[in-house]
């Protein structure tokens, strides 16, 4: 099994929350694992994308020019990821702020609406962990529970109280699908 998987978004959108998450639930799933993140010097409002492989076997570099599966969170991720999604890949993206929808009919493509998802929550930081519930259920590389194990060793301790409507995030995104 080897996933290679690049998110990108805006900062802000905890895309290299979501990317860091994943990886953590990698290792804790025995995985090889590779996570690289790229953002502009502004950060928050910028464009920010990571990389992330998951591999049973070792990884033997991190930069890649194609991808498994490509989560587009905004219009520009769009137009600069959907050309890289190999042929018969995945492509998630949210259609809040996208005024071209993806013309690629050799990959599959799958809407996640995670903005009215996460107001439905009460909650916007949910978010990224939507979509990431979104991403396991149509790729399952991970188990839920490695995800949860790994959402609460990047989280600051403070903000475990958080764990559970994480939890109910991730199981929403996978009902979205």
């Amino acid at each position: 099994m080897k996933e290679e998987i690049v998110i990108a978004g805006f900062g802000g959108q905890g895309v290299l929350s979501m990317g860091k998450i994943l990886a953590y639930a990698g290792l804790m799933d025995n995985l090889e694992v590779t996570w690289m993140p790229s953002y502009g010097p502004e950060q928050r409002g910028g464009t920010a994308n990571v990389t992330v492989i998951l591999s049973d076997a070792p990884i033997s570099s991190p930069v890649l020019d194609t991808f498994d599966t490509v989560v587009a969170l905004n219009q520009q991720s769009l137009d600069k990821f959907e050309s890289k999604v190999k042929k018969g890949g995945l492509l998630i993206y949210d259609p809040s702020g996208i005024h071209r929808l993806p013309q690629r009919t050799d990959i599959k493509v799958v809407s996640v609406d995670a903005i009215t998802a996460s107001v439905e929550l009460k909650n916007s930081k949910t978010y990224n962990m939507i979509l990431l519930g979104a991403l396991l259920k149509l790729r399952p590389m991970v188990e839920i529970d490695a995800v949860l194990r790994g959402l609460k060793k990047t989280l600051p301790e403070r903000h475990h109280h958080l764990l559970p409507l994480n939890e109910q995030a991730l199981r929403k995104g996978m009902e979205l699908v």
